[in-house]
């Protein structure tokens, strides 16, 4: 029993700047900008969103199939997936391009500088759902814009039940477009910026795409979330973290703890409980894949959150 996850995988490479970009950047000469950050903490993560859903449900005790294309430095993250015990048949190495990164600079406001390489992200169209495995549920996450149309096609004729969840990937596509994945899929998952933009594009509420799928989900951040079922909202506590320490990646959490709960048969309410509560341990620690727990800890902490035993 388990998940097919398309999506990117990627290294996140982080700077922290020790002053404010205000400080540096002169508004009337944005023209010719050229500016230069002493950045003397860095460091380097995995990740990508196919990479964090794996990780994070590897934590839940499911065995996730992430499937994506990678570069020729993918090394390190191959062996730091092997360690995890990881499946990794679905990983396509391209030899002439390098694995998805972002460099990312934040400075002590927390505003942030991104540059983002797709790499052989670009290539996620070279991978197709495949026909033979024991695959409950699938989920097309961020990743190269022809992969995602692609692989949710696949996904639709081989009777797979999917999550779309376009993500930070969804400005890359018109409405018809989006209509489309929504009319394929059999969940949708957004957070509230992205669920505006959704809207934007194709004129439909959450409640009014809840009407061609099982389920919308709406994240909402500290806020908790909202599930709409036929139009009907159900509202989902957050849980409550020990500390707010890094958002990066708490999306992917989410995710992982949905796709969690709707392997293990659980009622919307509980999914979208588990999911609060994989968002809010992520948060507690820096990085994507750096946070760790075991199943007896989750649910007493699931009870603790939410009033009742798993």
């Amino acid at each position: 029993m388990t998940a097919l996850i398309t999506g990117s995988m990627a290294y996140d490479t982080i700077m922290v700047f020790h002053d404010h970009f205000k400080n540096h950047i002169l508004p009337d000469q944005v023209h010719i900008l050229n500016v230069a950050f002493l950045v003397p903490e860095l460091r380097r993560e995995f990740g990508g969103c196919a990479g964090n859903i794996a990780y994070n449900l590897k934590l839940l005790e499911k065995a996730p199939l992430p499937m994506a294309t990678v570069g020729k430095d993918f090394g390190p993250y191959r062996e730091w997936l092997s360690r995890l015990g990881i499946d990794q048949r679905y990983l396509r190495e391209i030899d002439d391009a390098y694995t998805a990164q972002a460099y990312i600079t934040t400075d002590l406001a927390d505003n942030q500088i991104t540059a983002f390489h797709p790499g052989a992200m670009s290539r996620a169209h070279l991978n197709q759902v495949p026909q033979d495995s024991d695959i409950r549920i699938g989920i097309v996450a961020p990743d190269g814009r022809d992969g995602m149309i692609e692989h949710a096609e696949q996904f639709h004729r081989s009777g797979i039940p999917f999550i779309f969840d376009p993500g930070q990937g969804t400005p890359m596509f018109e409405g018809k477009e989006l209509l489309r994945f929504i009319e394929l899929a059999t969940w949708a998952i957004f957070n509230d910026y992205e669920a505006k933009l959704v809207q934007e594009k194709t004129r439909l509420t959450p409640e009014l795409i809840s009407d061609d799928v099982d389920a919308v989900v709406v994240t909402k951040g500290a806020e908790g979330s909202v599930v709409y079922i036929d139009r009907e909202p159900i509202k989902i506590s957050p849980a409550k973290p020990t500390a707010v320490t890094d958002p990066t990646g708490c999306g992917d959490a989410y995710r992982a703890g949905a796709i969690y709960g709707l392997l293990e048969g659980y009622d919307w309410e509980t999914v979208g409980a588990i999911a609060s509560l994989m968002g809010a341990i992520k948060v507690e620690s820096a990085g994507t894949q750096n946070h760790t727990f075991t199943m007896e800890g989750f649910r007493e902490r699931f009870y603790d959150n939410f009033g009742y035993h798993l």
